[in-house]
């Protein structure tokens, strides 16, 4: 369908007995996103993405990729769309080549073409020969992206893709969904990893219980929690007394203060602290981590608001079609 995004998403659910697994998920992803895509584990974002794909049946809701329904129109719906969920899997007897030579030979559609292009992306170019059972657990990550590859995907998800990686591993995975995305693939990216969706993405929505706490712009959440000051001063407790008359949420701690304020409050608060004879350190404006706000949100504090720009709204498989 023609204009459609390449994900949308409305009021998935999915329980297994008494567990509500996915609790009326709402997700737009436009084309173009680095979509992160972030809870703790549990938070049902697998079996999101099961359900996007069309792995298992939704108990109400409906999800469409660029406008089709895979559970309409099954592996057409599929078109355009690869990754995997969980983590891919391979022969581990045979090459890297060989298993991307079966892995085109089902995909037919000049995918074996796109074979030594797929490697190259990955890097895996000079270890093709190799058989898989002597890869890394980074490099079959790697090979798992090339597989996808093949099918010249406008739509990439991937589920945890560094999870067990090395320092070093997670590097170069991030390195290379930065060059896909240069290349003008969609990214879903599902993640526990705070840091890496800080890193890579531009729209977020985090998770928890299998609801959607938030989605929308990763720098629009952020900015949601600017007017958080950081104070030292020569005098803590003497700056403490004179701020509390002005500010808002202030706490004295080992390091100095940290307050809520708008600029003008914090303004004329240096100008009060100079008249009473404190030194000021340091007054540094600073706003919320990711990592500070997917905690306020999933352990239950109150959520930043949601900008107006937001929609507000088991097994391993490797997807393939």
């Amino acid at each position: 369908m023609t204009g459609a995004p390449p994900i949308e998403a409305r009021g998935l659910l999915k329980r297994y007995g008494r567990i509500t697994a996915v609790d009326h998920v709402d997700l737009t992803v436009s084309a173009g996103d680095v979509y992160g895509y972030l809870g703790p584990n549990g938070a049902g974002k697998t079996t999101s993405l099961r359900m996007l794909l069309g792995l298992i049946r939704p108990d109400a809701g409906s999800a469409r990729l660029f406008g089709r329904d895979p559970l309409v129109e099954g592996v057409r719906a599929l078109d355009g769309v690869a990754g995997f969920v969980e983590a891919p899997r391979f022969y581990p007897y045979m090459t890297g080549r060989r298993n991307l030579e079966l892995v085109a030979a089902l995909d037919g559609g000049g995918a074996a073409g796109r074979i030594d292009e797929a490697l190259d992306t990955v890097d895996l170019a000079d270890r093709a020969r190799d058989r898989v059972g002597g890869y890394s657990h980074g490099m079959r990550q790697r090979l798992g992206i090339a597989g996808a590859l093949l099918r010249d995907p406008r739509l990439l998800l991937l589920d945890e893709p560094t999870t067990g990686l090395d320092p070093a591993g997670m590097r170069d995975m991030r390195r290379l969904i930065h060059r896909l995305a240069a290349q003008g693939i969609t990214v879903l990216l599902s993640s526990h990893l705070m840091g890496e969706v800080e890193e890579l993405c531009d729209r977020v929505a985090i998770v928890g219980n299998g609801r959607v706490l938030y989605e929308g712009a990763l720098d629009e959440l952020i900015a949601s929690t600017s007017g958080r000051y950081e104070l030292r001063t020569t005098d803590d407790a003497r700056a403490a007394e004179i701020a509390a008359r002005s500010v808002g949420e202030l706490v004295r701690g080992d390091a100095g203060l940290t307050f809520t304020a708008s600029e003008r409050i914090a303004s004329d608060l240096s100008l009060a602290l100079a008249e009473a004879g404190v030194g000021i350190r340091a007054l540094v404006p600073r706003t919320a981590t990711l990592e500070e706000l997917f905690f306020r949100m999933t352990e239950g504090d109150a959520a930043p608001p949601v900008p107006a720009a937001s929609n507000g709204r088991a097994p391993r498989e490797e997807v393939r079609a």
